[in-house]
């Protein structure tokens, strides 16, 4: 338990650490003008209470990746405490916290259009057809995954399930932004907490036994060790617990509710702690529960790796019946409450990159036809083939927001380090994973190392080229 007490200090440690040094690094300005007064439409531009925008936040990134990524990349063992932590503090919030305070100051700019403005035009065109294209993907990963566990707690087919879930999407979507998702956010948000905290006090005060990284057990628990390394694939097993590119797709979103600067702190650093937080309790539970990494590991591989039967015996067993309810509340509503802003950050992206304003229902509806029947035509694919490629597309997009990130912080003159390090580290992961995974080119082991670290090599200096040429002013932005 040491392990994870001291993990879960250094995730509250930073918010009032870390957090404040980023202050510094993006110019934090309490008396700036903020894009929800200056820009106010009544729809998406729109001052709401700090208390709200967090809890938007939170469950705009959680999905099913601090609960089921937690659980999934717990068969790792204790090393993925210290991702977990090290990700969330040094990587996934700052990502979070760069993204939410540059669109902030950008006049709530989405997130292509900050990558374009930063990276150059040729950049900014691909990266609007790529991050659409995932916010599609991720509504609809986040339409099936919800409904197939729906399914099982109400006997109604997946089907239908999906059909009512997107229904309720499409009115988020339209509907401004303190309708739906300002009410009901709250309610979801609590839900989750609930659950989180009451596993963490069956944790402490219970009967379990929380395993603790030493030398015996740094290693690889899996049941397939080789097919599933610790790298790159734990990084990529435990995203939005410690970094998701998802994630700053969703903050340009908060920045056009946010009332002051000041409350970047709390609504994108906050958010992503809170997350690493509730991944850290998962992932702690998962090893306990089962008397260790093996057990874990062993009963999943009789259930077909399902996390969601996984999460469904452990609320049950430790929390009874009222907090099996909760957990079940909390673990529909996270992907559902990710996927319904994940359709609306898409109709914001090509409303941006169109040039068309969202205060009229007509000319919603002309973008967002056309991305749900996209979205339909993909929960046809199955649900594990969607997952895969999600899930890396998603730590490519988070590669890419750092890289942004530097260049922002070159551009001012501040310490770009804190974001190159965790860029090149971030691109040499997704460049090792798509060589040797099944869904990449599966190629082996030792040769996808070689050549993915080749190619991170290439990307670092083709960037540190563009970052000493913005510097010298070779490079206008």
């Amino acid at each position: 338990m040491i392990t994870f007490l001291i993990c879960l200090g250094l995730l509250i440690a930073s918010y009032f650490t870390y957090a404040r040094y980023l202050e510094r690094r993006f110019e934090m300005d309490p008396a700036a003008e903020v894009p929800s007064e200056t820009l106010r439409d009544g729809v998406d531009y729109l001052p709401l209470p700090v208390w709200k925008t967090f809890l938007i936040q939170l469950l705009n990134i959680a999905g099913l990746g601090p609960i089921f990524g937690a659980l999934l990349g717990a068969m790792y063992g204790p090393v993925a405490f210290v991702w977990i932590t090290v990700g969330s503090i040094f990587i996934g919030a700052l990502q979070d916290y760069a993204s939410g305070m540059i669109s902030l100051k950008e006049g709530g700019l989405s997130f292509p259009e900050i990558v374009g403005k930063y990276m150059g035009m040729t950049v900014r065109q691909a990266m609007r057809a790529f991050t659409l294209f995932l916010m599609i993907l991720v509504g609809a990963v986040f339409m099936v995954g919800p409904a197939g566990i729906l399914e099982g707690f109400t006997g109604l087919t997946q089907s239908v399930w999906v059909w009512i879930i997107l229904v309720y999407y499409v009115l988020a979507t339209l509907l401004p932004i303190d309708k739906i998702i300002g009410r009901f956010y709250p309610v979801f948000g609590a839900a989750l907490f609930i659950m989180a905290f009451g596993i963490l006090g069956v944790l402490i005060f219970g009967p379990y036994r929380i395993p603790d990284l030493s030398a015996s057990s740094f290693g690889n628990f899996t049941a397939n060790p080789a097919g599933l390394p610790i790298v790159p694939t734990l990084f990529i097993t435990i995203a939005c617990g410690a970094v998701s590119g998802f994630h700053a797709t969703q903050s340009p979103m908060m920045a056009r509710c946010i009332t002051n600067q000041r409350q970047g702190r709390p609504v994108f650093f906050g958010a992503m702690i809170s997350e690493g937080v509730i991944a850290l309790i998962w992932a702690a539970i998962g090893m306990a529960f089962w008397n260790g990494t093996e057990g874990l590991s062993a009963a999943l591989a009789e259930h077909g790796n399902n996390a969601a039967w996984a999460v469904d015996i452990i609320t049950n067993t430790t929390l009874g019946k009222a907090g099996a309810f909760l957990a079940l509340l909390g673990v529909v509503a996270a992907p559902i409450t990710s996927g319904d802003t994940a359709f609306r950050c898409a109709r914001l992206i090509a409303a941006d990159f169109l040039h068309m304003e969202q205060k009229q229902l007509r000319k919603r509806l002309y973008i967002s036809v056309p991305i749900f029947l996209v979205g339909v035509a993909i929960t046809l694919m199955p649900f594990d083939v969607i997952w895969k490629y999600f899930a890396w597309a998603n730590q490519v997009l988070a590669a890419i927001c750092l890289w942004t990130v530097t260049v922002y912080l070159t551009v001012r003159r501040q310490r770009w380090i804190i974001a190159f390090l965790p860029a090149a580290f971030m691109t040499f992961i997704v460049s090792f994973y798509i060589f040797i995974a099944e869904e990449g080119l599966h190629l082996p082991y030792y040769t996808g190392l070689a050549v993915g670290t080749a190619l991170t090599a290439a990307i670092v200096g083709v960037m540190a080229w563009y970052l000493c040429s913005v510097r010298r002013g070779r490079i206008a932005i």
